[in-house]
């Protein structure tokens, strides 16, 4: 299959319409999702979009970054049917040149269990410097 990547702003509904055909889609909380949903889009340093030949949505990836040191892989995701592709691989890889480089840039995410094997495959290491502030409400729902 052939895709092309393009750094592009996707609308709240395109993006949801775009989550209900991963596995992407149960990362979010259900407090506020529309809305909060709208604002990541809106300002996420990065927003790249994968589109096959007819130019449907088959993997996007957003990003928050200095453009100096540190790159936050917030959103990951690739249709269902086209998982293992390298579209997942290929879309890290351009987010990480766009905000400087593996040189300059240390790249962080996090993630469900199920994803861990793509992310180390693709050269990432748990880590253990980490450290969460959290108290957001977070009713675990999934988006359909």
């Amino acid at each position: 299959m052939e895709y092309k990547i393009n750094e592009e702003r996707l609308s709240r509904d395109e993006y949801i319409g775009f989550l209900k055909n991963t596995d992407l889609g149960s990362q979010y909380p259900k407090e506020r999702f529309d809305e909060r949903i709208e604002t990541l889009l809106k300002r996420a340093s990065i927003s790249l979009v994968a589109r096959d030949e007819q130019g449907g949505i088959v993997g996007v990836c957003l990003g928050i970054t200095d453009f100096a040191y540190w790159l936050f892989i917030t959103d990951l995701g690739v249709v269902r049917q086209h998982t293992g592709k390298g579209i997942g691989r290929a879309l890290v890889k351009e987010l990480l040149r766009i905000a400087g480089g593996e040189e300059n840039i240390i790249m962080y995410t996090c993630v469900n269990e199920n994803a861990i094997p793509f992310y180390e495959k693709i050269g990432m290491k748990k880590s253990k410097d980490v450290m969460v502030y959290n108290k957001a409400d977070w009713t675990e729902f999934t988006v359909e």
